[in-house]
């Protein structure tokens, strides 16, 4: 009888335990008017920021974010205009992160919101462009 209780014990655990799970998956297609006007954003801004991907001036951070990375990449006359580009990207991705996790309801997950888009970016990213590793060391991909 004792062990009966403590199987079916486990077993209302287990499943609360993966309700749990499912219930707490985090949707990040959420598409509200905030979410798709960042993605707009950062998708116009992609074409201008590709070709310092390319050149290695610029890389992907371990936080989701990007930094200009190699400044001697970029002419001295241009460095003020990658910088404004990167800023810009940098506040919509963090504001991305932030709408998405609103979205789910769950402003708390923000941090691990961030922690799957870097690995999206990441993951994403064409050979030759740069990004940083969990260490903070650089790697070229």
């Amino acid at each position: 009888m004792y062990k009966q209780l403590i199987r079916c014990t486990a077993l209302v655990l287990l499943g609360l335990f993966l309700w749990a799970g499912h219930a707490g998956a985090v949707d990040f297609e959420a598409n509200t008017p905030a979410v798709t006007r960042l993605k707009q954003n950062m998708q116009q801004r992609h074409n201008q920021l590709a070709p310092f991907y390319d050149t290695g001036a610029v890389g992907l951070t371990r936080d989701g974010l990007i930094v200009l990375r190699d400044a001697n990449a970029v002419p001295l006359s241009g460095r003020q205009a990658v910088n404004a580009l990167v800023s810009a990207e940098n506040q919509d991705r963090n504001a991305l992160y932030r709408e998405i996790a609103l979205a789910n309801n769950h402003p708390e997950w923000e941090n691990d919101i961030r922690s799957t888009f870097a690995q999206r970016w990441i993951a994403s990213a064409r050979s030759g462009w740069w990004y940083q590793l969990g260490n903070g060391t650089w790697q070229k991909k």
